[in-house]
């Protein structure tokens, strides 16, 4: 095989057993690998009704064909699992040099069974594998734990762990790798968390072959500087990274205030890509073949955040920033911190820190509650020690670190958490921006914008305008950003590398890396039955179409500053065509025919 390895190490954690086995060359075709690969061995071997947090549960690390290869930012991986967070398939990306670095071990995929009796963390050397005790590791936050790590097994070597929030068990747990990189989404490092596994550890020295060097070459070097000549891939990212959007979406009245109570902070740009560039910004940092470089490294110098770091991302920025009312750069980078240190998805930290600052304004919950935190809309200060009490689980810490839906229901409100199957929303507002609002409700894993990033035609003009007021056209342009980006996780490459390319350029890199021969149809196809599959698998778990909705304030409540002052999501009015284009009944259940049409039947 080319691309692939073929090969899969699986090890049972109860009993230590190490085995590896082939890739079966039709399911590498027809699933590409990573995020596609991993819910087809989820499909095929976890009872979809599983307890998340059970040995009978499975975690994957999955890397696509195109990762570790030099294809622009081809340093993607995913874990999937079923998530503690939302009770979905999950599958959360990450970039990075980790995904890299198991492939040069030779290995497509290591499947994680079981539960170990005692915290231990693995040790992969190409075909050597050890199961080690971690009792010292235990309770170590994630630079700690890399940095300990490193000096036990390799200098070189590359580290995915979790934090103290993993082992705590907490449904906003990240792995984390490479020290900042985070596979954040639904809980997967409360996965780890449960199965005792502190850290992957993977050195290899093996290399990823290619079918056609030389027209991989050409296809690599055509869609490289088609990246690098875009404004947004080859530019506005470096300069600014992901923060960059901040000003941009609150210019258009889409910036999510205050727990969602509105659509645009007046402060803003105190938050923004450019202050961050023009203050904390020390460079910007890519990773494994990246061309882009949206990462931040940063630097607080002021003594209450003093710190350093990478980051924050865009919906980190927003999340601790215009959604709690915080307009204090610093304090949200500390916050951001704390997170990496900790091991917290920093988005649904985010939202549930806003859902809480909303809960404590509105009465329901106290400073009894809170055990004296004061969390006001705006309070810097509250707003950051929230984050550290999460990532610790210890005082109000232990609720927050349950998201926002459990920690709005534990107060009667769930009504005021912000989520889609209970998984936070990130920054873009569904009244705003009509056709996100439809893909955070469709999402196979709850409130998602990656999975179907519409904000780049309806915002960005990417890569051509489209009117984000409207829901004409909205049903098929989520479907076909679902299935492309479902295709572009599972491929290894970076969701970023759209700035610039597209079905057709990532078609001719597939078929020169791996010999078989892609269109961009039969790619976006690829994604479309990967998309179906985790459907589902999802329905399989006991979800409905009940499940595809947003939280009522954005059905019936108007944004009520700003530029699209007075809009609601029109969800309903799309709801019913996206069923119809993507082939579903009128409950969002795959017909016979469609399932038939992606060989699923």
């Amino acid at each position: 095989m080319h691309g692939w390895t073929g090969k899969i190490l699986r090890i049972d954690l109860s009993t230590g057993k190490i085995a590896t086995e082939a890739l079966k060359t039709d399911l590498a075709r027809d699933y590409i690998g990573a995020r596609g690969l991993g819910t087809k061995y989820m499909y095929d071997e976890v009872d979809p009704t599983v307890d998340p947090l059970s040995p009978a549960n499975k975690l994957i690390f999955a890397s696509g064909p195109m990762t570790g290869t030099f294809a622009p930012s081809a340093g993607r991986y995913d874990v999937v699992t079923k998530g503690p967070l939302t009770g979905t398939i999950a599958a959360s990306n990450s970039g990075g040099a980790w995904g890299p670095e198991l492939k040069y071990a030779g290995y497509d995929m290591l499947i994680l069974e079981g539960r170990s009796p005692k915290p231990v963390y693995l040790w992969i050397q190409d075909d050597n594998v050890e199961i080690r005790d971690a009792a010292h590791l235990w309770g170590k936050d994630v630079p700690e734990t890399t940095e300990t790590l490193n000096a036990e097994t390799a200098t070189d070597a590359k580290i995915a762990c979790i934090g103290p929030a993993g082992e705590n068990l907490s449904f906003i747990a990240s792995i984390m790798n490479d020290m900042q990189r985070a596979a954040g989404r639904t809980g997967v490092g409360a996965v780890m968390g449960s199965k005792n596994l502190k850290a992957v550890v993977v050195r290899g020295t093996g290399a990823v072959t290619v079918a056609d060097k030389t027209a991989f070459l050409a296809a690599v070097s055509k869609a490289s500087t088609m990246i690098k000549e875009h404004p947004v891939g080859g530019t506005g990212l470096r300069l600014y990274g992901t923060n960059v959007l901040v000003n941009i979406l609150n210019s258009v009245g889409g910036l999510p205030t205050g727990n969602f109570q509105d659509g645009h902070f007046e402060t803003a740009d105190k938050v923004g890509g450019e202050t961050l560039a023009a203050n904390q910004l020390q460079r910007p940092k890519g990773c494994f073949s990246c061309i882009i470089s949206c990462g931040r490294a940063t630097k607080v110098k002021h003594p209450k955040y003093k710190g350093e770091g990478e980051g924050p991302e865009y919906e980190t920025a927003w999340g601790f920033g215009p959604d709690c009312r915080i307009d204090n750069l610093d304090a949200v980078i500390k916050a951001n911190y704390y997170c990496n240190e900790y091991g917290l998805d920093t988005i649904s930290m985010g939202g549930t820190v806003a859902c809480a600052m909303e809960l404590f304004d509105r009465g329901i919950i106290t400073l009894e509650d809170t055990e004296g935190l004061e969390l006001t809309f705006g309070n810097a200060d509250a707003m950051v020690e929230a984050v550290r009490l999460a990532g610790i689980g210890q005082g109000f810490g232990k609720k927050l670190a349950l998201g926002s839906y459990r920690l709005a229901s534990l107060y009667g409100h769930p009504e005021l958490s912000m989520t889609v199957k209970k998984q936070e929303m990130p920054a873009y507002d569904p009244r705003a921006v009509q056709g996100i609002g439809l893909n955070y409700a469709t999402n196979n894993r709850g409130g998602c914008h990656v999975r179907g990033y519409t904000i780049s035609p309806e915002v960005l003009g990417v890569p051509v305008k489209v009117d984000k007021d409207s829901i004409d056209g909205k049903a098929e342009l989520v479907a076909l950003f679902q299935n492309l980006t479902a295709a572009l996780d599972s491929s290894g490459s970076c969701l970023f590398a759209t700035f610039g390319i597209g079905a057709p350029e990532f078609a001719e890199l597939m078929t020169a890396l791996t010999g078989f021969a892609y269109t961009g149809d039969s790619f976006i196809e690829a994604g479309e039955r990967i998309w179906n599959l985790e459907r589902l698998w999802n329905l399989k778990a006991g979800l409905t179409a009940a499940d595809d909705t947003l939280p009522p304030r954005l059905l019936s409540e108007p944004i009520v500053t700003g530029p699209s002052k007075g809009a609601v999501s029109r969800l309903p009015e799309m709801l019913p065509l996206y069923y119809g284009v993507r082939g579903w009944d009128a409950n969002g259940v795959p017909t016979p025919e469609k399932l038939s049409a992606l060989a699923l039947a």
